[in-house]
């Protein structure tokens, strides 16, 4: 690598390459939010040809028009798609989010992805890498997807890629840090007006050839005399990492006698151990100076992805069922199928993104694992039951899943704001497709006659809730079609339509995730709405027995109203529910009116009898009661029976009881304290710790779920965006009689 010719196809140029499977790479940019992932990618569509002028990629690709508060913020909110053509090669770039918000994305891009980047700053505390880069990084490693480095902001005051590059040997390599050292060294120009070297070049090791890009184009010259010695000692554990990757069992015992093993052996082995995983070699990268074409490292990059990644004919295919179904979502046969990366088998596409374009409609960002897909074509869309219609906080997707025949729109290659139409996607290849109205993200797209369907891909639970309300009539028209859009482009957001408070809830991942999702209610969708406060469901029950009477009794021309009854009311153990007895002797209250006595008993309980909150666990026996032979009827007795409940809760204590979660929290070791401690502040018991591996702990916990409504927030906080949790309903229990007193002054307030 670093000695190839320095050929290059335009963008126009990519039909020839997306025709072959093998020709095609698909690559996804990984890492911190500020790493500089953008404007790498940037830098190499330029170096490829594909962008004429530096500066931002606008609109990120799969859709026409980024978020106003991405601009506002200056960050990336979504996946993107870049395609470029190298050395007769197709390239596509998936540029991730790298803030921990947006992990959806980032995992869309995985999916989509053969091998990864893994871009990292040189200004960056170790700490930020290790916190956010490395679960990444397992992920990648537990597939075997390639992976390589790349070292940006080397222009920046006080870095030292050195350094950086023994930081990330000690981070991802493991057992094994030889794996992962620098295939080049940057070459430090005089210093600047801030009194810092800028590099403005690359000594490639294998060649020991200099390749400078301080005019902005690449030249290439033998390295000065006094950076011998450094590039041999470099070199020397470039070849050593190399050598114990290779499947040449003789290279070692050659090189250990002193034979200088040639460059092209060298080259070779080296980018068959990337192609398989086991090796990562680190990089550096900048973009072009103002008026190059050339950005620092972007060649030698371009080489690596062409000549060092797999195509997606040497990797799996993610998991495929076979199905049995029609388009009403009946039955299924979930035997795996064999299905490889050819465009001439079975049509297997996946919708990796999904995403609206304000002129286009609905636009769904596709890789092709196998056939060809066309326009025009009628496909067979099948996944998962849409989330759209409500969820349950902290459920994960069930259900029978769903199917749709339809008709493929136009086909397109995004770049920008431009879109070069295309007359096919082959396999191994991604594709926008427009107007696929009933596919979401993570749907299968199969040939009608032979229904298949993909595995999706794990996704975060949000946990973050939000709950809004439509700011005016105009809005509240919008507000459901706008939210069944934003979720199912989105499958890290849920839609609770929460039946206890009657609040409509969007759970999302943090906080940056919850200003996106409004700013593209009211820029995309024309829907303005309020955020109000969370309510947590509450319930309520009696501490004590206690007797109540109910006397309905109206008079006024004609029949009246009589109902009188008697109740007893007992508390009963947490999770009984209400339940009813009858224990009327005499006939005082009539047999067919006892039924009405539970329905308005149980009307009562379900709107409370204190602080407005459903109450659960209290037997209720009817013992006594009047009736009137004209008067009495079954809505006078309803009313009675509420009547009694009401006076009993008037004479006996009313506890609160408030939901309680179990929660799972999973953090470095070095935060277990702190954790425990937290969750401790919020009321929470912690009921064990058990070792998960790689340096981390579970830490189990009850917690009451009015102390965690933004844990979520929080935990990424104390533990420097290391950690992550879950959280499962486990039941109700009896609130502390300060914290009930404190939120009923609350309530009083706010009221």
């Amino acid at each position: 690598m670093g000695d190839k010719a320095n050929t290059h196809i335009g963008a126009a140029g990519g039909a020839a390459a997306a025709g072959r499977p093998a020709a095609v790479r698909n690559v996804v940019l990984v890492g911190h939010s500020g790493s500089g992932k953008t404007t790498l990618v940037e830098a190499l569509a330029q170096t490829a040809g594909a962008l004429m002028r530096p500066g931002r990629v606008e609109d990120g690709g799969t859709v026409s028009d980024y978020d106003e508060i991405e601009h506002r913020q200056h960050r990336s909110v979504q996946l993107s798609l870049v395609p470029v053509e190298w050395g007769g090669y197709k390239i596509n770039f998936l540029d991730t989010p790298g803030y921990a918000d947006f992990v959806g994305e980032l995992r869309a891009g995985l999916r989509a992805a053969d091998a990864a980047l893994f871009v990292v700053s040189a200004a960056q505390e170790a700490e930020a890498v290790a916190s956010t880069t490395r679960a990444v990084w397992d992920e990648c490693a537990a597939v075997g997807m390639p992976r390589a480095i790349v070292v940006t902001h080397l222009d920046t005051a006080r870095t030292d890629y050195g350094t950086m590059t023994e930081v990330c040997g000690r981070l991802f390599g493991g057992e094994d840090p030889d794996a992962v050292v620098p295939l080049y060294l940057p070459v430090l120009g005089p210093e600047g007006p801030d009194g810092h070297a800028h590099a403005t070049g690359l000594t490639g090791l294998l060649s020991r050839r200099v390749f400078d890009y301080a005019s902005g184009e690449r030249t290439a010259a033998p390295p000065a005399e006094d950076e011998l010695p450094a590039v041999e000692e470099a070199r020397n554990r470039l070849i050593e990492g190399i050598i114990a990757e290779s499947e040449d069992e003789t290279l070692m015992d050659r090189y250990l006698a002193g034979e200088e093993i040639d460059v092209a052996t060298l080259t070779s082995d080296l980018e068959k151990a990337v192609a398989r995983g086991v090796f990562h070699p680190v990089l550096a990268a900048a973009p072009a100076a103002e008026g190059g074409s050339q950005g620092l490292g972007t060649v030698e990059l371009l080489e690596l992805v062409t000549g060092g990644f797999p195509s997606p004919l040497e990797r799996p295919s993610p998991e495929i069922s076979g199905t049995v179904g029609r388009t009403d979502g009946s039955t299924r046969d979930s035997a795996r199928e064999g299905v490889g990366c050819d465009p001439d088998g079975p049509l297997v596409a996946e919708v990796v993104k999904t995403a609206s374009d304000p002129y286009v409609g609905r636009i769904s960002l596709v890789r092709v694992f196998s056939g060809t897909l066309r326009p025009d074509d009628t496909v067979r869309v099948c996944g998962g039951p849409h989330r759209s219609d409500g969820h349950d906080p902290g459920a994960r997707a069930g259900g029978e899943p769903h199917e749709a025949d339809e008709r493929v729109g136009s086909l397109s290659s995004p770049f920008g704001k431009q879109q070069r139409v295309l007359s096919e996607c082959r396999a191994g290849d991604l594709a926008c497709v427009a107007k696929l109205a009933h596919a979401e993200t993570g749907d299968t797209l199969c040939a009608p006659e032979r229904p298949l369907l993909v595995e999706p891909w794990p996704m975060p639970e949000p946990l973050l809730p939000l709950a809004v309300e439509a700011h005016g009539k105009a809005d509240e028209d919008k507000l459901s079609q706008g939210l069944a859009r934003l979720v199912a482009e989105d499958p890290t957001m849920r839609l609770e339509h929460n039946q206890d408070t009657h609040q409509l809830v969007l759970w999302c991942l943090g906080e940056a995730h919850l200003d996106v999702a409004l700013d593209r209610l009211r820029t995309r969708y024309g829907v303005q709405v309020d955020a109000v406060a969370h309510r947590v469901p509450l319930r309520e029950t009696f501490g004590a027995g206690a007797t109540g009477r109910g006397r309905h009794v109206k008079q006024s021309g004609g029949h009246g109203q009589f109902a009188v009854c008697e109740i007893e009311v007992e508390p009963l153990p947490a999770g009984s529910g209400i339940e009813f007895v009858d224990k009327v002797v005499g006939g005082a209250v009539p047999r067919q009116f006892i039924p009405s006595v539970e329905k308005g008993v149980r009307a009562q309980a379900a709107r409370g009898v204190a602080s407005g909150h459903p109450l659960v666990d209290v037997r209720v026996t009817l013992y006594d009661g009047k009736a009137h032979s004209v008067d009495s009827s079954d809505a006078a007795f309803q009313t009675a029976g509420a009547l009694a409940l009401r006076e009993a809760a008037g004479a006996a204590p009313i506890r609160l009881l408030e939901p309680v979660a179990e929660v799972g929290v999973l953090v470095p070791d070095a935060y277990v304290g702190p954790v425990m401690s937290d969750l401790s502040g919020r009321r929470g018991r912690v009921v064990g710790t058990e070792p998960a591996g790689a340096g981390r702990t579970l830490v189990r916990a009850e917690v009451p779920e009015l102390e965690i409504g933004r844990y979520a927030v929080d935990l990424r906080s104390l533990s420097h965006g290391a950690g992550r949790f879950s959280r499962t309903y486990l039941r109700h229990e009896a609130m502390p009689s300060g914290v009930a007193e404190k939120l009923r002054e609350r309530s009083l307030i706010e009221a």
